[in-house]
C-alpha cells in the first residue's frame, strides 16, 4: 500500500471514530459494541506507530471522550481526566509491567503491588470539594474541559454534600462513576436501551428535578488533585473514601503478581452476570502513589494504569422465527426471534441479523441453535450456527421479494464496498 492509500485509510478510520464518539458521548446512543470500538481504536494507534507521517488531532492517541455539550457551562479540569490504555491478554499485562519497570529503571524482579478495581460501565464525574463542601461537579467532556453538571450530581444520594471528617483535604477533586443498578433500570427500560445510556441521559438533563427522579448511584475510585492529602497508596485512599462517606466497590483488591491479576479477572468475569451493575473489565493501578507520580502519563493516558477488558458476553439459544422489520426509510431489516436467555444479567429475546447477505453468509435458518453475542450497547447479534444441531427438515431462509407492509417489490441496494447488490 502506497503512502497516499495509507493516509486515505487512516482518514477514513479517524472520520469513523469521530462519528462513534459523538453518538457515544454526546447522544448516549452508541452505534457499535465496545469491542468493535476498541478494535477500531487499536487499528488507528497501530497505524500511527507504524507510519510516523500519520497524525490527527482527533486520533484516540490525542483525544479523550468528546467535546462538552453546548447545553452546559464548560469548565476546565485542573488536572485532565485521562482515558486508559487497554489490555486484552496476559501478554498485554506482562508488557504493561515490563514498561513500568523499564521506565523507572528498576530491577527486573522488583515487586510492584497493583490495585485491581472492577471497571463499572457508567459515566465519569469529577466532584470538587473546598473546605469539606461539595462545590462543583463536572463531566469528563474531552478530558481537558468538562460540563458543569453540579445541580444534577447533587441529586445523587451517594454523593455527600458536606464532609464531617476532619482529615478530609482542604481542597480535592474526587473522581468516580455515575451508574444505574440493573434492577433499577427495569423501570427505565422503555426509554433507554441499557443502564449506561440511562445514566448518561439522566445526568445530562437540563432540569435537575428530572434527574432527581432517576435512581443514580456513584462509586468513587480516584482523585484529580488535592491539597494536604497525606496518603501513600491507592488502597489506603479507597479506605479513606469510605471513612469520608463515599461508596467504593466491594470487589476492590490488591495483588503482587500478573497470575493473581488474571485469577481475579477470571473470577470477576464469572460473577459478572450476577452483579447488580454492569462492568466491562478490571482496572489495574500501581498501588504506590510515589511510583504513580514518577511514572506520570503520556498524551491521553497514565503510565501507571490499564483497563483489562472483558470479552463480549455470549450465550446459546434457538431461533424461533425470523421477522422482517421496516425502518423509517423503508429499509427491510431481518431480526431473529430467539428463545429468551439471560446474557450478562439481561434477558435477550431478539437478535439482529443485519441484512440478507449476513443471513446467506452464515446460512442462518429458523430452528437453528446459535451463539448469540451481547457486546456492549448495541442489539445482540448472531455470531455463528451450530449446524450439527440443525433439524433435518430445515429450510434455507428466503428473503421476501415483496415488502411485508405495502406489497411493493423489494430492491436491493448497491454496496459501494463489495461492488455488489
Amino acid at each position: 500500500m502506497n503512502k497516499k492509500n495509507i493516509q486515505l485509510d487512516y482518514k477514513v478510520k479517524i472520520k469513523k471514530i469521530i462519528e462513534l464518539n459523538e453518538h457515544y458521548y454526546d447522544h448516549s446512543k452508541p452505534l457499535v459494541s465496545d469491542a468493535e470500538y476498541d478494535e477500531l481504536k487499536e487499528k488507528i494507534i497501530l497505524l500511527e506507530k507504524k507510519y510516523s507521517f500519520l497524525k490527527d488531532k482527533n486520533s484516540p492517541s490525542n483525544q479523550v471522550g468528546f467535546r462538552p455539550s453546548k447545553n452546559f457551562k464548560k469548565v476546565l479540569h485542573k488536572i485532565p481526566m485521562l482515558s486508559l490504555a487497554n489490555a486484552f491478554s496476559k501478554e498485554d499485562l506482562e508488557n504493561f509491567k515490563k514498561k513500568i519497570i523499564n521506565y523507572l529503571d528498576l530491577e527486573k524482579n522488583f515487586n510492584i503491588e497493583f490495585s485491581a478495581e472492577p471497571k463499572i460501565d457508567g459515566i465519569s464525574a469529577s466532584l470538587i470539594y473546598q473546605n469539606r463542601k461539595f462545590i462543583t461537579g463536572l463531566s469528563r467532556g474531552d478530558g481537558k474541559e468538562g460540563e458543569d453538571i453540579t445541580k444534577n450530581l447533587k441529586t445523587i444520594k451517594d454523593i455527600p454534600i458536606n464532609i464531617i471528617e476532619k482529615d478530609f483535604p482542604d481542597e480535592i477533586d474526587i473522581r468516580g462513576e455515575v451508574f444505574i443498578q440493573n434492577d433499577d433500570f427495569q423501570i427505565l427500560s422503555d426509554k433507554f436501551s441499557n443502564p449506561r445510556n440511562a445514566a448518561s441521559g439522566s445526568l445530562r438533563q437540563k432540569n435537575p428535578e428530572e434527574t432527581k427522579k432517576i435512581p443514580l448511584k456513584f462509586i468513587a475510585y480516584t482523585y484529580g488533585y488535592a491539597k494536604k492529602l497525606n496518603i501513600k497508596s491507592q488502597s489506603e485512599f479507597l479506605l479513606k473514601l469510605n471513612k469520608w462517606g463515599f461508596k467504593t466497590n466491594q470487589y476492590n483488591k490488591t495483588f503482587n503478581t500478573i497470575d493473581d491479576l488474571i485469577k481475579n479477572y477470571l473470577d470477576l468475569e464469572k460473577k459478572r452476570g450476577n452483579l447488580n451493575f454492569d462492568i466491562d473489565g478490571v482496572v489495574y493501578k500501581v498501588n504506590d502513589f510515589n511510583l504513580q507520580n514518577r511514572l506520570g502519563h503520556v498524551a491521553n493516558s497514565p503510565r501507571w494504569a490499564i483497563a483489562h477488558k472483558f470479552s463480549a458476553i455470549k450465550g446459546v439459544s434457538q431461533i424461533l422465527d425470523i421477522e422482517i422489520q421496516i425502518g423509517r426509510t423503508g429499509a427491510l431489516t431481518p431480526v431473529a426471534k430467539i428463545k429468551p436467555i439471560n446474557i450478562g444479567g439481561v434477558i435477550v429475546s431478539n437478535a439482529s441479523l443485519h441484512n440478507e447477505d449476513e443471513i446467506n453468509r452464515k446460512d442462518i435458518r429458523i430452528s437453528d441453535t446459535v451463539i448469540v453475542e451481547r457486546a456492549g450497547d448495541v442489539i445482540p447479534h448472531i455470531v455463528s450456527v451450530d449446524k450439527k444441531k440443525r433439524p433435518q427438515n430445515s429450510k434455507k431462509f428466503i428473503f421476501p421479494s415483496k415488502c411485508p407492509s405495502c406489497g411493493s417489490k423489494t430492491v436491493k441496494d448497491f454496496n459501494n464496498i463489495t461492488k455488489k447488490k
